[in-house]
């Protein structure tokens, strides 16, 4: 073992040690690799299964069995109200009120709905503001929802990239194209945490900066919820949607989320794509032929919940909710500075390799993207082979997860010893 390894492992002991949330990775099934647990840093991806989650999921395979339809109302949570069992958890995870949140649908479904409802282009007023190299997912919604109002992407899409040199934006970037472009712009639409590089975007000076211009603000939270801490009732937001596979351990086509400011509780003559599951719970039985919105985000639900997925985000919330976000934010910072320090000398002089996440700790979240000018696909594919399990987003960077709930800082060491051997094997 080379001697900087072993300063490595015995701080890695140390700091498990400390750890608070250490023994949380009893909670998760690890995939094995070479008839050991792989070290897992693709929660960014798809989060590790809760062993609670298969417990949870035939419990309403169980009531379906005995009560049929009667389990609407007569299973152990009916599933006739089973929807607001995650209002208060997941407000918990954004930040938000209960009433301003709701489980449903997938991510990109919950993105139109949103955009329905909050993208009211105009004439003179008619854009989309974002960044650069979005989520191809987000892309395409944007640019179909600008082609669905009869404007074209070239013109109404305006999207913000970084200063010549950087890899990423600076928050002064974000909002001088907000005061250059604000008075043509309908809706500013960012991610919480860019999936690429991994940055956390200032979500509270963007939304100041967009209302300021007339605009109205929104955001996709699939990086950041479970992630990082927010609060997006105090940051005014406008909406925001997420999915629940990544950081939430929810399992893959996981039901998503969105949120809705308080302010557009009650705002029955807002446009939206209307399902009886959004209407009034007083009148949505009684076949009448007016919708008329149940309060708060529960207005925009298209149809009753999907009981067996939400049992399974059910498991994880149980998990975040012990654990609290202020432990797991802690304990993120620490891993994601350790793994920092570790990359960084193994990276050393190799100028083919560098790390694009932003350093500040304010400005990411359980995430380090690490961009390889050469052999990054192959060194991804090894890693792999080494039961090191991290993630490869086109055209050349590895992004490496670690996340508090089940990640230990030996993980960390197994990541930066194997790295540092393949790296080795490339001179």
């Amino acid at each position: 073992m080379k001697p900087h390894h072993t300063s490595w492992t015995d701080a890695a002991a140390q700091l498990d040690a400390e750890d608070a949330l250490a023994s949380y990775s009893e909670l998760f099934a690890f995939p094995q690799r070479n008839g050991k647990p792989v070290a897992y840093f693709c929660g960014n991806s798809l989060g590790l299964q809760p062993l609670r989650t298969e417990t949870l999921v035939s419990e309403e395979l169980d009531d379906w069995r005995r009560y049929g339809v009667e389990g609407h109302f007569q299973s152990r949570r009916p599933w006739y109200s089973y929807h607001r069992w995650f209002a208060e958890p997941l407000a918990k995870l954004v930040g938000a009120l209960p009433h301003e949140v709701v489980a449903m649908n997938t991510l990109t479904v919950n993105l139109h709905l949103m955009m329905t409802s909050f993208y009211r282009p105009t004439p003179k007023r008619h854009a989309i503001l974002c960044a650069g190299g979005e989520f191809p997912s987000d892309r395409y919604a944007i640019e179909s929802q600008i082609r669905l109002h009869g404007f074209d992407p070239a013109t109404s899409m305006i999207e913000i990239a970084p200063r010549e040199g950087a890899s990423t934006l600076t928050t002064e970037d974000v909002l001088e194209a907000i005061r250059t472009r604000g008075h043509e712009t309908a809706l500013v639409l960012f991610s919480g945490v860019h999936f690429y590089t991994g940055q956390f975007f200032d979500i509270a000076s963007i939304t100041k900066a967009a209302h300021d211009a007339g605009a109205m603000a929104g955001f996709d939270l699939a990086h950041a919820v479970g992630n990082v801490q927010m609060h997006l009732h105090e940051w005014d937001a406008d909406f925001a949607v997420w999915c629940s596979y990544k950081y939430l351990n929810a399992g893959p086509g996981a039901v998503a989320g969105l949120y809705v400011h308080e302010r557009y509780a009650d705002r029955a003559e807002l446009p939206r794509l209307a399902g009886w599951w959004g209407n009034d719970e007083a009148t949505r039985f009684s076949m009448a032929h007016s919708f008329v919105p149940s309060h708060g985000a529960d207005g925009w639900q298209l149809s009753n919940a999907q009981v067996l997925p939400l049992a399974a985000l059910m498991a994880s919330l149980e998990i975040f909710d012990r654990a609290g976000m202020e432990r797991i934010s802690t304990k993120r910072d620490l891993l994601t500075g350790f793994l920092e320090r570790l990359l960084l000398e193994v990276i050393g002089d190799r100028s083919w390799i560098r790390i694009i996440t932003p350093s500040d700790p304010q400005q990411r979240g359980a995430q380090l993207s690490v961009h390889f000018d050469r052999n990054g696909r192959e060194i991804f594919e090894q890693l792999i082979a080494h039961g090191v399990i991290v993630d490869w987003r086109t055209p050349s960077v590895i992004r490496m997860a670690p996340a508090p709930l089940y990640t230990s800082f030996a993980d960390v060491v197994r990541l930066a010893t194997t790295l540092e051997t393949l790296l080795s094997a490339h001179e």
